[in-house]
């Protein structure tokens, strides 16, 4: 392919972008502190949840040097930040369906053993099938520069090779529209089957549906089984729109705002998980604030402790006060 077909990235996307990766990364990181800090937050879900962030985790670090870069050659770097991308964000795709399979299986087959022996399952494949692929992809050198012609200045595809659409496909497009079909089917069966149960359960328990705390709890519930699918296709259906205009050979793949848009989708997944998944749950949000409130008043009190030191150096007369019961109190909250 000639150069002149190479996608320009303008320094106003690069810099949301990159806002973007900062935001994914540190949102993928508080999931995952979160799962680490609170032990009763170590359920098989959001244990699920936690390797997808890894996954995105991955995926953030790898894009940002990409927008950094913003590669123009088949560079060692390039085909390396492309081989890591390709396999975070396959790893992604296949984390999403099984959280989704998961809950399907847990909550429609009312089976949490039958659940948690997917576990496994979902190891060999999430992590299996991207590893393979990748390095399927490596050993036939197909990661490389592809102009940003379905990316935005990182590498993934060698644009130059003959078969880069089938790869392109292999390494990501085909797991995303398997992603994009099966999605929407689970969370839809999964919200008719709470719909069903609460109906059946509120005629012999009436008193649950008139429970301000029940209802808010379900319907919050209800939003999040929504949100999961629709936030996932408006994330990633830029990319594919790219792809797809690629095939064709139209240049409205060029499209600056398309491309904005496409980056921003490819590296916003950990930021919105975090979103949803932490910021949005009542019982985490709450610990957070609490937590960061305590670790306030720990500054406060460390400092006001060392300035009464500092003072007691120079008067030795108020070194009494320091062991009052006040200031002991503090020192145990």
């Amino acid at each position: 392919m000639a150069e002149t077909n190479r996608t320009d990235v303008y320094v106003y996307e690069q810099v949301v972008i990159l806002a973007s990766c900062i935001l994914s990364f540190f949102g993928s990181l508080l999931i995952i502190c979160t799962y680490v800090h609170w032990l009763d937050l170590r359920t098989t879900p959001r244990k699920l949840l936690v390797y997808l962030s890894v996954s995105d985790l991955l995926s953030a670090l790898s894009y940002f040097y990409g927008v950094v870069r913003i590669f123009d050659s088949d560079s060692a770097d390039c085909i390396a930040q492309g081989a890591i991308s390709t396999f975070a964000n396959t790893s992604s795709f296949f984390w999403t369906v099984a959280i989704a399979i998961y809950l399907y299986v847990f909550i429609v087959k009312s089976s949490q053993r039958q659940a948690d022996n997917l576990v496994l399952y979902f190891h060999l494949i999430s992590w299996g099938v991207p590893f393979a692929i990748t390095v399927a992809a490596l050993s036939l050198h197909k990661i490389g520069y592809d102009a940003s012609e379905v990316s935005v200045g990182w590498c993934w595809v060698n644009i130059q090779a003959e078969d880069h659409v089938l790869w392109m496909l292999l390494t990501g497009k085909i797991w995303e529209f398997i992603a994009y079909a099966t999605l929407p089917v689970l969370y839809i069966l999964i919200k008719i089957h709470i719909k069903r149960a609460h109906a059946a359960l509120s005629e012999y328990r009436p008193i649950l549906t008139s429970s301000p705390v029940s209802h808010s709890l379900s319907s919050m519930a209800d939003r999040k089984l929504t949100l999961i699918p629709i936030i996932f296709i408006v994330l990633r259906v830029w990319s594919t729109i790219r792809f797809l205009l690629l095939l064709t050979g139209s240049p409205a793949g060029h499209n600056p705002v398309l491309v904005t848009l496409h980056g921003i989708g490819n590296t916003f997944q950990g930021a919105a998980n975090c979103i949803m998944f932490v910021l949005l749950t009542p019982s985490i949000r709450s610990r957070l604030v609490a937590l960061l409130c305590c670790k306030g008043q720990d500054r406060h009190w460390s400092s006001e402790s060392v300035s009464q030191n500092r003072a007691n150096a120079y008067t030795p007369s108020q070194r009494e006060e320091n062991t009052s019961p006040r200031t002991l109190e503090n020192s145990e909250e």
